[in-house]
């Protein structure tokens, strides 16, 4: 059997999309050939099964938000910079995005959480390393002096990734650039102090 000659990443990307916009059961194997240019046949052969589509999608969106959250942070040399600027875009997306998208990570969970454990255990995986992320930032600014040393960066750096989810979730039904603006400010000063 010949194996299909795609661009993975392009391919994950659309279907990435293509979940965010629909949801997980609202995603047609139709839609998603659509969306991904590809043959049902290839998608199987590829990937095994919409999950398995899924899965691949949830990858690729985890590599991109680190690279972009990597980058961002490096653009910065104090935390309240780099987390100030990570909360901006976030907000930025929130109102920005197409109505009724948000984060493939939060439209995943809300929509399969307890239904499939594989699932479920990359999703717990994926929001980890997006907190130790968060910790590193908020550490650094600890050894510098810039934040007190309690409660600590991880605490910290849970509560951040708790609001952040927050405002994710509050921005689906009600996108007021000034009241998210005003909630990601709050949450930056709460856990910063």
């Amino acid at each position: 059997m010949r194996s299909a000659e795609f661009n993975k990443e392009h391919v994950l990307r659309q279907a990435m999309a293509t979940f965010m916009q629909y949801g997980y059961n609202k995603t047609s194997m139709q839609t998603l050939t659509k969306a991904t240019g590809l043959h049902p046949g290839s998608i199987y052969c590829a990937f095994k099964n919409k999950k398995g589509l899924l899965l691949g999608a949830i990858e690729q969106y985890q590599q991109d938000r680190n690279a972009q959250f990597e980058t961002l942070f490096s653009q910065h040399t104090t935390a309240h910079n780099a987390l100030s600027a990570l909360l901006d875009v976030i907000v930025d997306e929130c109102l920005n995005g197409e109505s009724g998208q948000v984060c493939l990570l939060t439209k995943t969970l809300t929509e399969l959480e307890g239904q499939n454990d594989e699932i479920s255990s990359v999703l717990a995986n994926n929001l980890i390393s997006f907190e130790n992320s968060l910790a590193k930032v908020i550490q650094d600014g600890i050894e510098r002096q810039e934040i007190s040393a309690k409660p600590d960066a991880k605490e910290r750096a849970q509560f951040l990734a708790m609001g952040i989810y927050g405002i994710r979730t509050y921005a689906a039904t009600r996108r007021q650039a000034e009241i998210l603006r005003q909630l990601s400010d709050r949450l930056l000063a709460t856990v910063l102090t």
